[in-house]
């Protein structure tokens, strides 16, 4: 993917390292959803939740779902370095000139739809970190939360995306933090607060169940960034992009971990899914056309 021409964003920040254990956000290897708990799926909050983005973007429904508003800023230890000055490494650089990219491309959407889109931060870190989400290890993976409106990212889990799932190339890189910057433009349109607001009603069965739909939307929205950037795809990144989704899937995952798949316990969904709403974004380019809450089947 050529990313070269775009400077890295100043919306970026080096934790250091990080010591100690817990949990982590609404990542994409995380085995459950952070900050959304225990959702509800009602036949009504179905709808409104798949209509928001829709609505956002299409201008003709208005905002079904309210705006989370602007959260604080996570606390950054006095030996953290912030802006483009955190984008310190081969990796960090790269990243952090897709940040720019997601950037770039959301305001243009948002601005569309009469909107204004305000950037998440990635927040780079080494075993550790610590955000307003709690604290989590490199363990988790990549996350986004929404407290703190923040991509945390160890960039050490690339060489585990290439070694351990077979998912090589810098486009496979990309989708990663789209993914996530695709969580960020849910908190933004008050997706996952509306989701969240469904939790205590719902068994955990119906949890998973709204949780999937969640990450499947956001691996859409991270597919509409690519289709937005065509002009800077090279050969063979839709082939990495698809790799990557199809390792990552749940039942991919539970299959390789315990020789079994409970679909019951899927958040995340599975690989065929989950490469299904990625090729929906790339082929679009539209995020109303991310309706997965809204979607019969997925």
């Amino acid at each position: 993917m050529r990313l070269d021409d775009l400077d890295p964003t100043s919306n970026a920040r080096d934790l250091g390292r990080g010591r100690g254990g817990g949990g982590g956000g609404a990542g994409l290897l995380g085995l459950l959803p952070l900050l959304l708990g225990r959702l509800g799926c009602g036949g009504t909050a179905l709808v409104l939740i798949g209509l928001a983005a829709y609505a956002y973007f299409s201008g003709g429904l208005g905002s079904l779902v309210p705006s989370t508003g602007t959260s604080p800023n996570a606390q950054v230890g006095s030996a953290g370095v912030e802006g483009s000055a955190a984008c310190n490494s081969e990796e960090r650089l790269f990243a952090c000139r897709v940040m720019t990219s997601t950037e770039q491309t959301w305001r243009a959407l948002f601005q569309q739809a009469g909107r204004t889109y305000r950037p998440a931060t990635i927040n780079f870190f080494t075993g550790g970190a610590q955000s307003q989400c709690g604290y989590a290890s490199s363990a988790v993976g990549p996350f986004y939360c929404p407290a703190d409106q923040g991509v945390y990212l160890d960039t050490a889990f690339f060489d585990e995306l290439a070694k351990r799932f077979g998912a090589r190339g810098d486009f496979a890189q990309a989708y990663v933090i789209a993914h996530e910057v695709g969580h960020h433009v849910q908190n933004l349109l008050g997706t996952s607060t509306e989701v969240s607001r469904q939790q205590a009603q719902a068994s955990e069965a119906q949890s998973n169940a709204l949780s999937v739909r969640l990450e499947l939307q956001a691996d859409c929205f991270a597919g509409v960034w690519a289709a937005q950037n065509k002009g800077r795809l090279d050969p063979g990144d839709i082939e990495e992009g698809m790799t990557a989704a199809n390792a990552i899937g749940d039942d991919t995952l539970q299959r390789q971990a315990q020789g079994r798949v409970v679909p019951d316990s899927f958040t995340h969904g599975t690989s065929e899914q989950r490469m299904r709403w990625l090729k929906r974004g790339l082929e679009t380019g539209d995020p109303g056309r991310c309706d997965t809450f809204g979607a019969a089947t997925l």
